[in-house]
């Protein structure tokens, strides 16, 4: 589990733009890129990431 505190702080190393928990990988807001974590300890390295769209907003279809 990812602290709060933690989670505010986090910055996608790429595009410096926030991240968000989605399951068991912090997602770039801005670019889609999804970083694992291990052993509650995420793993922000680019070479790490997987490619992916940007998580949905809430409440847009």
């Amino acid at each position: 589990m990812i602290d709060e505190e933690l989670l505010k702080i986090l910055a996608c190393p790429v595009c410096k733009t926030e991240v968000v928990l989605e399951g068991d990988r912090l997602v770039c807001v801005k670019c889609g890129l999804r970083y694992p974590i291990r052993d509650d300890i995420p793993v922000m390295l680019k070479e790490e990431a997987e490619p992916g769209p940007p998580p949905r907003k809430k409440g847009s279809a």
